[in-house]
């Protein structure tokens, strides 16, 4: 921050000795202008574009086992949509 870069922080995948420790230490660098985000809004940042084929099945992948309700659109979109068979959750 201090030499003009934009820095965000991922707030969920990183803590502290206590959730209060890992809350005050968000606030304060939200307070010094860091911008809080998620693993999953980071992940879909990296991915930027549905139109990069190369990483496409591998994020998919990630997402439908590790994102909630999110996944489970990507699980309903595969399978209603798209018609792919439903997945075997192991």
């Amino acid at each position: 921050l201090a030499e003009g870069y934009e820095v965000h922080i991922v707030t969920d995948a990183s803590g502290g000795t206590t959730q209060e420790a890992h809350d005050m230490s968000v606030q304060r660098m939200i307070q010094a202008g860091a911008v809080p985000v998620t693993w999953q809004q980071v992940l879909l940042e990296f991915q930027r574009d549905w139109a990069h084929k190369e990483t496409y099945d591998a994020v998919m992948d990630l997402v439908r086992e590790h994102s909630g309700a999110y996944g489970m659109g990507v699980d309903y979109a595969y399978t209603m949509v798209h018609k792919a068979p439903q997945r075997q959750v192991k």
